[in-house]
């Protein structure tokens, strides 16, 4: 332990925890942060009252807390401590407590004072989950508003130092080296075709065959993983090949982390769990695919998208610096180096590109509405906050002034995911509790490649479950915190459906027609279930376990049969009685209905008499949000007009301009197209509206006025003649003439209150672009003499002056000048 290479900076480092509130370490890895570190801080009582450290996943809080338990002579509970999801290790002695993130949050909001701890550490922050960043901020604020003696350290291998520095500037910064063992680099990007897990398990066996010591291979995901593993069956019988990921048990992971029997090497095949904080005994090479499947929400259809990416600068050397811990090292590499210093220096946080509703109702129970009240190094969108209190409001877990309901604050006190909690709150007590603890129990530890939910719930009730132990007890501490017991003999199969609904309500499904398979959700989005499999020929579904995929259905992992008459009986609440009126394309002629709906879903319909205008004017509104807005008479001119607002609106954003992207038009149809239907009676009268003046209605007065001088449709050169002004959104406007014609024209002109420079493309005298320019006066002093070179040849009739800025502007050719 003393040769690890944070012992240089240790002097520094424990004095600045002494004296300072906040401390941020970088150390690279192999340094002994994670273990030597917090070690000393136990061994010389550096501070009087408890350590929590914060780590980021299960495998690694278990086996630091074990190495340093270790290290003292003394088994886990002591003073070294440790509390992960359904397992807690520690006593009155512990000093230094290593939990889980969504741990150390539920410890914040249930005592924000933390009283009797004295120093929070936050390992491998660069990972920048939701909740090491949600914890950060809420330390941040009990520093400021109620300990002011409590200690903060964040730490990290490969941390954005300038930005946590801008956060926590009263910081004192350390920095401490790596191990000092070299490791060598090579690159062997992939030939063109060629699959990554292919050339992988050709370089994996190369190395293993020419170099000594076990091997740490880096593979996107699980998939890919077993794809390798399959390709190392013949390797040779002293090799050990080893998967590490996530949702192996605990065993098996220690598995692939325990040092290799005498005799025996290793090839573990990891997911990016091994970039961090685990230390994988014997590792000396390492073969990086450089790719990594990151999870990104979709904020329209609610479905998170998983998304094979290349990984950032700081993740490859953080994978490098496995090779190089125990002996010099070897890192290849199956991309090239230049395709490495194109990618970013560090990851996108996971809080600007994930599902908010758990954060939203953190922020809730903490009495941060505004989550700009808050210190975040990237904070939260407020669209992704806006879509998750959105879902929060239909679980019933938040109102409408955006507070905690009785089932949002019994939520906040299990401490569980916000669909898990509104299962839970639906529970009252007896079958109801047992069962849905069982359910939430059972979608925290899913099972892999099983697609009917109810056969989990069946095996569990049957102790036959692959995880029967650990979902069990877990049902157990939810029932209790229910007020309620749990056994397996009170579980009502017949529930589960009605169950998953009240925390899925946006997920229940609805097959579409008789096609096999495919499914409309009750959110309006498509969804698919592999037609081979039994609840593909459902009339009704709930969708627990969604990816989005390449097309716009997503794909169903998990899903359970629902019955729509027991879900009715069980929760009326989701379903709505209204009366409908639309276009039937295929009648062509209006319809009225009264439908019974979950969300988008049409459950029921029941025919009513012929209705009135009113009610004709809705069914084409209806048929237009149905169809999209391209149903509509759309001009050239109305065309022009909708990008030139666009313009506007983005241009000159301090008026008050109504929102004009396609979706917020079809939100709006009532305020800015209704008034143009009256007499409209058919789809076909629909060519008759004039889109134009219901635009310009749209943006009311004065906008409608002052538009024409701000973003002119024209405008009028030197010579006399208008020439449009091409607008599209996103794009500098451009305005196409002869050159000839501004002959005379000093500099570019301007629109938008001079805010926008106009880009001119200059024409020669048969209409043929010359050259584009946004700054008129540099191309009449530079490039134009090569132009006037050219042109005097291929245009002699014309006037081609020397001094073109200050030439009369013309239009004619030199015999019409001068008769």
């Amino acid at each position: 332990m003393s040769q690890l290479p944070i012992e240089g900076v240790m002097p520094e480092l424990l004095s600045a925890v002494r004296s300072a509130s906040q401390v941020v370490l970088k150390a690279a890895p192999g340094a002994g942060k994670s273990t030597h570190f917090p070690l000393k801080l136990v061994e010389q009582g550096i501070v009087s009252g408890k350590i929590i450290m914060l780590e980021p996943r299960r495998l690694a809080a278990r086996n630091i807390a074990r190495y340093l338990a270790q290290q003292l002579g003394e088994p886990v509970g002591e003073r070294i401590g440790y509390r992960v999801r359904g397992e807690t290790k520690v006593s009155a002695k512990t000093k230094l407590e290593i939990v889980t993130e969504g741990i150390l949050t539920r410890m914040l909001q249930s005592d924000p004072e933390l009283q009797g701890v004295e120093l929070v550490i936050f390992d491998e922050f660069h990972e920048r989950s939701i909740h090491a960043d949600t914890a950060l901020a809420f330390c941040l604020e009990i520093q400021d508003a109620l300990r002011d003696d409590l200690k903060l350290v964040v730490m990290s291998a490969t941390l954005d130092q300038r930005a946590l520095c801008q956060l926590l500037p009263e910081a004192q910064y350390i920095e401490s080296n790596g191990r000092s063992f070299p490791v060598e680099f090579r690159y062997q990007p992939l030939k063109t075709n060629e699959r990554f897990e292919e050339s992988m398990s050709r370089q994996i066996e190369s190395l293993m065959t020419k170099e000594s010591g076990s091997l740490l291979a880096f593979l996107p995901g699980v998939a890919a993983i077993k794809r390798v593993q399959d390709r190392l069956t013949h390797l040779s019988a002293d090799i050990q090949v080893c998967p590490l990921y996530g949702q192996l048990s605990f065993a098996e992971q220690q598995a692939a982390i325990q040092p290799a029997p005498a005799g025996k090497r290793k090839v573990v095949l990891a997911t990016n769990i091994a970039e961090t904080s685990l230390t994988i005994e014997g590792i000396r090479l390492v073969v990086d695919s450089g790719l990594e499947r990151v999870a990104k929400f979709d904020l329209k259809s609610g479905v998170t998208r998983l998304e094979q990416v290349r990984i950032a600068q700081s993740s490859a050397e953080q994978r490098a610096g496995r090779a190089g811990r125990i002996e010099p090292g070897i890192c290849l590499r199956l991309f090239s180096e230049s395709q490495l210093k194109q990618q970013v220096e560090v990851p996108e946080a996971e809080i600007l590109h994930s599902d908010l509703a758990s954060l939203a109702l953190e922020l809730a129970q903490w009495g941060a509405q505004d989550a700009n009240e808050l210190k975040w190094l990237d904070t939260p969108p407020s669209s992704a906050l806006n879509q998750a209190r959105s879902l929060l409001i239909a679980l019933n877990l938040m109102d409408n002034q955006l507070q905690l309901t009785s089932a949002g604050k019994l939520a906040a006190e299990l401490g569980v995911e916000p669909r898990s909690a509104a299962i839970l709150a639906g529970a009252k007590s007896g079958v109801y509790a047992s069962t849905a603890a069982l359910v939430v129990a059972l979608l925290e530890e899913p099972e892999r490649h099983i697609v009917d939910f109810t056969h989990s719930v069946h095996r569990a009730i049957h102790s036959k479950h692959s995880k029967q132990k650990v979902v069990q007890q877990r049902a157990q501490i939810l029932s209790k915190k229910l007020a309620a017991s749990f056994s397996l003999s009170d579980v009502d199969e017949g529930l589960v459906p009605v169950l998953l609904a009240m925390g899925f309500p946006d997920r229940i499904a609805q097959r579409r027609g008789n096609q096999q398979g495919r499914f409309l959700l009750a959110n309006g989005h498509g969804a698919e279930i592999a037609a081979e499999e039994k609840l593909a020929a459902s009339d009704y579904l709930v969708a627990v376990d969604l990816m989005r995929s390449k097309s716009d259905s997503s794909m169903i992992y998990q899903a359970a049969e629902l019955d729509i008459a027991s879900l009715q009986q069980h929760c009326p609440n989701l379903f709505v009685e209204q009366e409908v009126v639309d276009w039937d394309e295929a009648k062509g002629r209006l319809v009225a209905e009264r439908q019974m709906s979950i969300g988008r879903l049409v459950v029921s319909r029941q025919s009513l008499p012929e209705p009135s205008s009113e009610k004709m004017t809705e069914a084409l509104l209806n048929f237009i949000r149905r169809k999209g807005l391209s149903v509509l008479n759309w001009t050239t001119h109305s065309l022009e007009t909708l990008e030139r607002l666009r313009c506007a609106k983005d241009w000159l954003p301090e008026y008050d301009w109504p929102s004009l992207d396609d979706d917020a038009l079809v939100d709006n149809l009532t305020l800015w197209l209704e008034p143009y239907l009256n007499g409209i009676n058919s789809v076909k009268g629909l060519s008759k509206v004039e889109l134009n003046q219901a635009l310009m209605a749209y943006i009311g007065w004065p906008l409608n006025q002052e538009i024409d001088q701000w973003l002119p449709t024209h405008y009028q050169v030197p010579t006399g003649s208008n020439k449009k002004i091409r607008y599209q959104q996103g794009q500098e406007p451009i305005l196409s003439v002869r050159m000839q014609e501004v002959f005379g024209e000093q500099s570019s002109p301007t629109i938008a209150q001079g805010r926008k420079t106009l880009v001119l493309e200059l024409l020669s005298p048969a209409q043929r672009p010359l050259q584009v320019t946004r700054d008129l006066a540099s191309f009449w002093s530079g490039a134009y003499k090569e132009v006037q070179k050219e042109m005097k040849g291929r245009y002699p009739k014309h006037v081609w002056p020397d001094d073109p800025a200050s030439h009369v502007a013309t239009n004619k050719t030199k015999r019409q000048l001068n008769s």
